[in-house]
C-alpha cells in the first residue's frame, strides 16, 4: 500500500487558533481510540498543551479488549497522567465530570480568594474520530454537536457551555502534519481517522483481515476465511468476498464492496472487541519499540 498522509487545509488554520485559545483554557481533556492508545495520540497536541492541567480519555472502550485498556490505564498512569476509560455512545459522564471539576478547583479556589466567581474552561482534544463530539454531547446531554462516523465533520472550534461556571471548547481533529510511522498511519486508517477517499480501501481492508487474524483468530469464521490457505491480503479479500458472498456478476470478487463492509464491521465492533495496539510493559518499553519503528 502506498504511503499515507492526510493534513487538509482546516487542520493547519485550527492548529494555529488552538496555540491561541489554549492560554484561555483551565484544564486540557485529550481524548484517544481505546483500540490504539498510542497511535491515536497527536505527539504536537501532547507538546501544545504542556503545563495545562490534562485528563488523558480511552474514548470508545466498548470495542477494545477490556483487559488491554486496563493495562493501557495502568500504563499511562504509572506516567502520572490522569487517564479514565470511556464509551461516548453510553457511557456515564459522572466520573468525567468529576475529574474535570478535580483539575478546576485550584483555579476556581484562586478566583475565590480574590472575590471573584470566574466561568472555568476546558478544552476537548484529539485526532478525526475519537468520538470528541459525541463526548461532548454526552457531557452535555443532548445533542449541540454535530457528529458522524467519518474523520473531518468538525471544521471550527466552539465554546458549549455546561453549567454556569463551565465551558468546553469542541475542536476540530487535528492530525500531526506529516505521518512519519505508517504502521502507525495505518492503524489510523483503519479505525477510520483518515479519509477512506484518499486510501487504496481494497488493500487496506486485506491488511486489516491479516492483523485480525493475528489478534483474534475467530475473526476467520465471520469472515469465511482460512488462515492457513489464505495468507497474503489480496487473498483473504479475495477470500472475504466469496465467503460473505460479496460477488458481481459471473461470481467475480465486489472486492470495492467486500472491503468497504470489512472495514465497516470492523469500526463499528461487529467483530469483536479488538485491541490494535499490545500496551507495552512500560513506558522505557515504549520509548525502545518506537526507536526500532524509526
Amino acid at each position: 500500500m502506498s504511503q499515507i498522509n492526510w493534513y487538509p487545509g482546516h487542520m493547519a488554520r485550527s492548529r494555529r487558533l488552538l496555540e491561541e485559545q489554549l492560554r484561555a483554557v483551565n484544564v486540557v481533556i485529550e481524548l484517544c481510540d481505546a483500540r490504539a492508545p498510542a497511535a491515536t495520540r497527536n505527539p504536537d497536541l501532547v507538546r501544545l498543551s504542556r503545563g495545562k492541567t490534562r485528563i488523558l480519555v480511552l474514548n470508545k472502550a466498548d470495542l477494545a479488549d477490556d483487559a488491554q485498556t486496563a493495562r493501557w490505564l495502568a500504563y499511562y498512569r504509572a506516567q502520572g497522567i490522569t487517564a479514565l476509560r470511556f464509551n461516548a455512545n453510553g457511557g456515564k459522564t459522572k466520573d468525567i465530570l468529576a475529574r474535570i471539576d478535580e483539575a478546576t478547583r485550584p483555579a476556581a479556589e484562586r478566583y475565590a480568594a480574590r472575590g471573584v466567581r470566574k466561568t472555568l474552561r476546558a478544552m476537548i482534544l484529539g485526532i478525526p474520530n475519537v468520538g470528541k463530539s459525541t463526548f461532548v454531547n454526552r457531557l452535555y446531554g443532548g445533542n449541540i454537536a454535530a457528529t458522524a462516523d467519518r474523520p473531518g465533520v468538525t471544521r471550527a472550534n466552539r465554546w458549549i457551555k455546561l453549567g454556569p461556571y463551565l465551558e468546553i471548547l469542541d475542536t476540530p481533529g487535528m492530525l500531526p502534519p506529516k505521518l512519519d510511522d505508517q504502521n502507525g498511519a495505518k492503524t489510523l486508517a483503519f479505525l477510520g481517522s483518515i479519509r477512506d477517499q484518499i486510501i487504496d480501501t481494497e488493500a487496506l481492508a486485506g491488511e486489516l483481515l491479516q492483523r485480525l487474524l493475528q489478534i483474534n483468530p475467530t475473526t476467520a469464521q465471520r469472515f469465511k476465511l482460512d488462515p492457513t490457505e489464505n495468507t497474503e491480503p489480496w487473498e483473504l479479500l479475495e477470500a472475504a468476498c466469496k465467503g460473505r458472498g460479496w460477488l458481481l456478476s459471473g461470481g467475480r470478487y465486489d472486492l470495492e464492496r467486500g472491503a468497504a463492509l470489512v472495514l465497516d464491521e470492523f469500526r463499528a465492533g461487529k467483530v469483536g472487541k479488538i485491541t490494535l495496539e499490545p500496551c507495552p510493559n512500560s513506558p522505557r518499553e515504549a520509548r525502545q519499540n518506537a526507536n526500532e519503528q524509526a
